[in-house]
């Protein structure tokens, strides 16, 4: 039996006049206003066009190394779709496959659509990873990427920069609903924190990128998170954005751009931004122990 492996991430687009049917997949069906479309084109121009599937692919050819085996990625809310990506392995001989979502938290939502697209092909064996945001690859991986960046930092003052945690928000009413992200999220967190924690730097967790909507979405918000920091007298800050494992619009400009600008206004000396993993060794080891672990368990 061949065996493959499917990554699959959130999608982006490369042609920015895709945008208006990409942004409707995210609103489930929803057309986006003429002012929100703007303002997300501006933000994709702003930083030259996402890099995420080109990261993902790197993540894939880099796993693919380790393991031996076919690795694919698909998007699920933007080509290529995790059905095309599936019916191209099962083409190619796959008939067990491992779904990896590359988002730690809320690996049902990726995960199912894997289960539907696999369905209609009727003889796949499917191994769907659970969350895996305790990691210990993982961890190792996120606390290199805040260890680089605090090295940026005058070492007289490096164990005094607070450092904050950031993950993508969502709306309220979806953890309201049940959704666990917010918890698992900060599981995760609280394992980064227990390893940043006694060098002495105040850890924070903070949830970014929040909708162009009119209802509510988890905080605390990075504005509020700086107000909070001046208030306490932290100047100098860090923000890891360990909810996501590869650069993108989130990074790119919600951190890189906007963010300074909220830093400045509320008052912060410096603020470094930690890139996300990418493709650095330690998190290819994490990727790596995850699938192992789903091949062993249906090993004969």
């Amino acid at each position: 039996m061949t065996t493959a492996v499917l990554l699959s991430c959130h999608g982006t687009v490369d042609r920015l006049d895709d945008l208006p049917a990409f942004i409707s997949n995210i609103r489930r069906g929803r057309p986006a206003s003429p002012e929100l479309l703007e303002e997300v084109r501006r933000r994709f121009e702003a930083i030259g066009g996402s890099p995420l599937m080109r990261i993902t692919q790197a993540q894939a050819d880099a796993l693919a190394a380790r393991l031996g085996l076919p690795v694919a990625i698909a998007g699920r809310l933007w080509r290529p779709y995790p059905a095309e990506v599936l019916a191209s392995l099962h083409a190619r001989g796959a008939r067990r496959v491992v779904s990896l979502p590359l988002a730690p938290q809320s690996v049902d939502i990726y995960n199912a659509v894997v289960r539907d697209a696999a369905a209609k092909l009727g003889d796949i064996e499917l191994r769907c990873a659970p969350a895996w945001g305790l990691e210990p690859a993982l961890i190792d991986a996120f606390v290199e990427v805040i260890d680089e960046t605090l090295a940026r930092f005058p070492e007289e003052v490096r164990a005094k920069v607070a450092v904050i945690l950031s993950a993508h928000s969502l709306p309220q009413r979806v953890i309201d609903a049940g959704d666990q992200y917010e918890v698992q999220f900060r599981e995760m967190a609280a394992a980064v924190e227990r390893r940043i924690a006694p060098r002495g730097n105040p850890v924070f967790v903070a949830f970014q990128s929040q909708g162009m909507t009119g209802d509510a979405w988890i905080g605390p918000d990075l504005r509020s998170t700086f107000d909070r920091l001046t208030e306490r007298g932290l100047r100098e800050v860090m923000i890891a954005p360990i909810g996501f494992v590869a650069d993108h619009v989130e990074t790119l400009y919600d951190l890189d751009v906007e963010a300074i600008a909220l830093a400045r206004e509320a008052g912060l000396a410096r603020l470094e931004r930690a890139p996300a993993v990418n493709t650095r060794p330690r998190f290819i080891d994490a990727l790596e122990a995850i699938v192992r672990r789903e091949l062993d368990a249906v090993a004969p």
